[in-house]
């Protein structure tokens, strides 16, 4: 019943602090202090989660949030790649 609970609260603990970062990139307009590095690290380490749910045949709902999570993140890569191009158009050196 509870299988896979603490997984998803794990997710979700990490899936709450994007929406924060992603509306703070998005009114910033710059991606000076932002780490395009950190940012993948964490995306490969959702994707090999990913990984390990379906080569140990525990595909299930736990399997949605991980997908939820790489989605956020991607979205702060989006954005990032925005503010990168905005920050070249002023002239700005940015952080790589």
């Amino acid at each position: 019943m509870i299988y896979g609970i603490f997984e998803i609260g794990m997710m979700l603990c990490f899936a709450a602090a994007w929406p924060f970062n992603i509306a703070r990139s998005w009114k910033a307009r710059t991606a000076v202090g932002t780490s395009p590095w950190f940012m993948l690290v964490i995306e490969l380490g959702y994707v090999l989660g990913m990984i390990n749910k379906v080569v140990n045949d525990d595909v299930n709902y736990v399997f949605a949030f991980y997908v939820l999570d790489f989605v956020l993140v991607l979205i702060g890569l989006a954005i990032y790649a925005r503010n990168k191009a905005i920050d070249r158009s002023r002239g700005r050196a940015s952080s790589e």
